[in-house]
């Protein structure tokens, strides 16, 4: 599948923005048949701006409307790397990267689209800040234990969030976002992978890639040698397109085609997650599998 390119704003016709209850979505995280614990998280939400009652006279401060409208919807899907401080090194990163893009968001609400460039540095620099905390926590897990060990927490993130019309995504690793829209599946993140860099650069086929052993080497991850994020947004204005993200126990067993078939059938979000869920584990489940899905509800 072709990585997605930025679209320019001219080619957005977008319709008002969705309202919360308009929004259809789900996530779900499994152990797979192999694997004795999950090391993966998910996180879905949404991104508002709230004020908090201290102290009134009113006699009814509860219907007072306190919670602003949606600023954006946020997807997470974060697969730790290597032994047991992978699933360690995934929570850690989500709840750094959660804490600071919230913040980010609303600085770039506040001072409109024409920071967009900003926003994508912090999008970056909340990934890096996730690195940094994840590499000192391995540190301090290695000079404390009994025996000189490696640091070896590492973790992929792909985060996305939803600011009408627009989707951004972060990218570190190969766990993966899709774009679903009128039969077309297409895959917005690159994998960070030596297999991918190798097609890149001409040295591998593509179509050897899947199969090489290099396939699922990271050559980027959260807590790795190498933490390169990468930031890609796509156009969601399309009521009806649905928005994928998964950790690779999903796509080591069920092909992009396979994919788009399911999602071109959906009926809900949490009927997709778990349709393709089922999938990954009749195909073998050997790994963790977390899958997300939003979309708006047909009209």
């Amino acid at each position: 599948m072709a990585v997605a390119d930025q679209q320019s704003p001219s080619m957005i016709k977008a319709g008002p923005k969705p309202r919360d209850e308009e929004l259809d979505l789900f996530g779900l995280t499994h152990v797979g048949k192999v694997r004795k614990e999950n090391q993966d998280h998910f996180l879905l939400g949404t991104i508002h701006q709230q004020a908090s009652i201290l102290a009134t006279s009113l006699p009814d401060a509860d219907s007072l409307p306190l919670r602003s409208e949606r600023l954006a919807a946020l997807f997470l899907v974060a697969d730790g790397v290597g032994s047991g401080a992978g699933g360690e090194a995934s929570q850690l990163a989500s709840e750094v990267v959660v804490r600071y893009v919230s913040s980010a968001m609303t600085c770039y609400h506040t001072r409109g689209r024409g920071a967009e460039q900003e926003f994508f540095d912090a999008l970056k620099a909340a990934a890096l800040e996730a690195h940094d905390a994840v590499r000192a926590e391995g540190a301090a897990k290695a000079s404390s234990a009994p025996r000189p060990m490696h640091a070896s927490m590492a973790t992929t993130l792909t985060l996305g969030l939803t600011v009408w019309p627009w989707l951004y995504v972060l990218q570190l690793g190969d766990s993966r976002c899709y774009h679903y829209w009128d039969g077309t599946l297409t895959q917005v993140t690159r994998d960070q992978t030596i297999a991918q860099d190798l097609v890149d650069k001409g040295a591998m086929p593509a179509d050897r890639a899947a199969a090489s052993p290099f396939s699922h080497v990271l050559a980027s991850a959260i807590g790795g040698r190498e933490a390169s994020p990468a930031v890609t947004r796509v156009s969601v204005a399309q009521r009806g397109c649905i928005i994928l993200f998964c950790s690779d126990g999903l796509t080591k067993h069920v092909s992009d085609a396979q994919i788009a078939e399911e999602c071109g059938k959906i009926e809900s979000s949490e009927q997709l997650c778990r349709k393709l869920l089922d999938m990954a584990l009749e195909g073998g489940g050997t790994d963790n599998t977390t899958i997300v899905v939003g979309r708006v509800r047909p009209e």
